[in-house]
């Protein structure tokens, strides 16, 4: 026997077997991917009502009125002149607002409550619950209580 004979013939079978298998995982984990299967990260509507209750104070706090209507039914939108002087008086009297949880959430077709608890600057060991209640208007959930001050 020469030496070549020997020795066992390399070849590229097992190489291209193992990629064609994993060319064929990587298309399926991509096909799941794109009907949706893996990464669903749509928010639940218990994450968009807190969203909302959030946003709102989160403007508030800000001065910022555009934020504050974004997450504010019609309703209660109010004027961004009277809007903001409240928030002024508020903060002057009691410091920032500051939400600490949003909980109790219930549905009725396309309305929500939820129990709101907060704290302001002044008092942060008073933890006041307030009822909220929320609408699903132009598609997304607002808040459609009176402010609490």
């Amino acid at each position: 026997m020469t030496e070549s004979e020997s020795q066992p013939r390399q070849t590229l079978g097992p190489f291209l077997a193992a990629l064609a298998l994993i060319v064929v995982l990587v298309v399926i984990i991509a096909v799941l991917n794109a009907i949706g299967v893996f990464g669903r990260n749509d928010p639940t509507p218990e994450q968009l009502v807190r969203t909302a209750v959030v946003g709102q104070n989160d403007g508030l706090q800000r001065k910022d009125y555009a934020r504050f209507q974004t997450y504010t039914c019609k309703a209660q939108a109010g004027t961004e002149a009277d809007v903001l002087a409240k928030q002024e008086d508020s903060a002057a009297k009691n410091g920032q607002r500051y939400v600490d949880e949003v909980r109790d959430i219930k549905f009725d077709g396309q309305k929500a409550t939820a129990v709101l608890v907060y704290h302001f600057d002044k008092t942060p060991d008073q933890k006041p619950t307030a009822p909220v209640v929320l609408v699903n208007e132009d598609g997304a959930w607002k808040v459609c209580s009176p402010v609490l001050s």
